[in-house]
């Protein structure tokens, strides 16, 4: 065997291993942040650049780490977004906060399994100790239980796999022992405005998307009650999951949690609410009535990683009914070691092992405080409303929707007489790419009652007034160079 360039044995000296790869790694990321608010928004090179720097031939000799960490930086440049920033708007992807930001660091430093408290004593606390203050602000019922998960995804998976044990035990059937051959079908009931992850959590439990039923919206995008009522009443003896919205992807819309809960309640439904960002209107005491009586819900799915601003990779769930929840999650192995006084993880998470994800949502939330996560809130959606209100406005544009909480609507007119709903749909899209283009700005286009439009989402901490005319300023540029 040749000798190896850089040997991976144990040191004693683990200063020496580490400090210069972490070092390289802290003098990037500052460099990168600190350059956010002048570098584009957008990626600068194409997928050939990229491919040609990363497609490095696997030598037999290894690299030293913190030529792997500089080389790592070099190879990616102009191909990361600048979400991380105050000038994205394009999905709903927050930056992160400094604090958040730090204990992730951490996290992976520290190197825990988020799996059991015997794993991680002090991960298991401090998850238990968020998860109490998530339901604080979010005004989730205390005695609910709870999951931090990789993202809202599973955080659907992990409250509809609860409802799946719930529903299918009332009628007398182990779904856990016996699985979904020859069970009773359960019926999904949700809105058009529904978003696709809940589908594939649908997917994954092997729910089946036929089961799901699309019931109409009104103008507001929000399921409207007699059609609810309706379609309950068809097939009264069948299991049912309605799922509510808490601030759809376009428009930001909220179903009425007041008057579409207790219709579910005579029918014996599980209600869950996808909230995905918008559940963290409850934090906020200028928007929280969005949210009026979404507590009687039976479970609840929605991101840390959009609007509490911690790095990627941290949902949370909460359900009501903790027996069903346990149920569906915990497992039992003659070498884990439980705790018997003590919250482990894997009782109630779909993943075994898993980041200690917990700790940079503690440091999110003890940076912010209360008036911290309600200001946040706040912030955001005036600079949405700003954004789209002053580009609507511009010649050539006009508003699709007004924010009702941090998403809009902007669509983009054809110039040339008679223009079609066509004509109008490719204008929107080119001036949308123009944008993108320019790095002053990022948005995204969507399709809202078969329009095309471009989304304006504002969810990060970091966008301030001065972002909001650097975006303005490269629409109307755009518009004054394409005519």
């Amino acid at each position: 065997m040749g000798s190896c360039l850089y040997k991976i044995t144990p040191m004693h000296n683990t200063k020496s291993a580490f400090q210069k790869p972490l070092q390289a790694a802290f003098d990037h990321a500052l460099e990168y942040l600190d350059s956010l608010e002048e570098s584009p928004v957008g990626a600068t090179v194409d997928v050939r650049t990229l491919r040609s720097r990363l497609r490095r031939s696997l030598t037999d000799e290894g690299v030293p780490p913190e030529q792997v960490v500089t080389d790592l930086v070099a190879d990616v440049e102009g191909g990361i977004l600048g979400s991380a920033g105050g000038r994205f708007f394009a999905w709903v992807i927050g930056g992160s906060l400094p604090a958040a930001l730090a204990a992730d660091w951490l996290t992976s430093a520290w190197d825990q399994n988020g799996a059991l408290y015997a794993c991680s004593p002090a991960a298991a606390v401090v998850e238990e100790v968020a998860g109490d203050w998530l339901k604080e602000l979010l005004k989730i019922p205390a005695a609910s239980s709870f999951a931090l998960v990789s993202g809202c995804q599973m955080a659907h998976v992990t409250c509809l796999a609860a409802a799946r044990h719930a529903l299918l035990a009332g009628r007398g059937w182990d779904v856990e022992q016996q699985g979904l051959f020859g069970a009773p079908s359960i019926q999904i009931l949700s809105s058009e405005a529904r978003h696709g992850s809940f589908e594939r959590a649908v997917r994954l439990l092997g729910i089946g998307q036929s089961q799901v039923r699309y019931l109409p919206t009104n103008q507001l995008g929000q399921l409207q009650p007699d059609a609810l009522e309706n379609a309950l009443s068809e097939k009264k003896s069948v299991p049912a999951i309605l799922l509510l919205q808490a601030g759809d992807i376009n428009i930001g819309a909220f179903d009425s949690f007041k008057q579409l809960i207790p219709i579910a309640r005579r029918y014996g439904v599980w209600v869950h609410i996808d909230g995905a960002f918008g559940l963290w209107a409850a934090a906020s005491r200028a928007y929280s009535h969005l949210l009026d009586g979404a507590s009687a819900a039976d479970s609840w799915a929605t991101d840390g990683h959009k609007w509490l601003n911690v790095p990627f990779d941290c949902g949370y769930a909460f359900v009501a009914n903790r027996d069903a929840h346990r149920a569906a999650m915990s497992i039992r192995a003659a070498y884990l070691t439980h705790a018997a006084d003590v919250r482990d993880q894997i009782d109630w998470n779909p993943e075994w092992s898993r980041r200690a994800r917990g700790f940079s949502t503690y440091a999110a939330l003890r940076q912010l405080g209360r008036h911290g996560v309600a200001a946040l809130v706040e912030n955001c959606c005036r600079h949405a409303s700003s954004l789209v209100a002053r580009i609507g406005g511009l010649p050539g544009a006009e508003v699709v929707w007004e924010p009702t909480l941090n998403q809009g609507l902007v669509r983009f007119l054809d110039p040339k007489p008679h223009a079609s709903e066509e004509d109008h749909d490719r204008r929107t899209d080119k001036v949308i790419a123009a944008i993108d283009a320019t790095g002053g700005a990022f948005f995204g286009g969507t399709e809202w009652r078969g329009r095309r439009a471009m989304r304006v989402s504002v969810c990060s901490w970091q966008t301030s007034e001065p972002d909001v005319d650097t975006a303005v300023n490269a629409v109307r540029n755009v518009l004054n160079a394409v005519g």
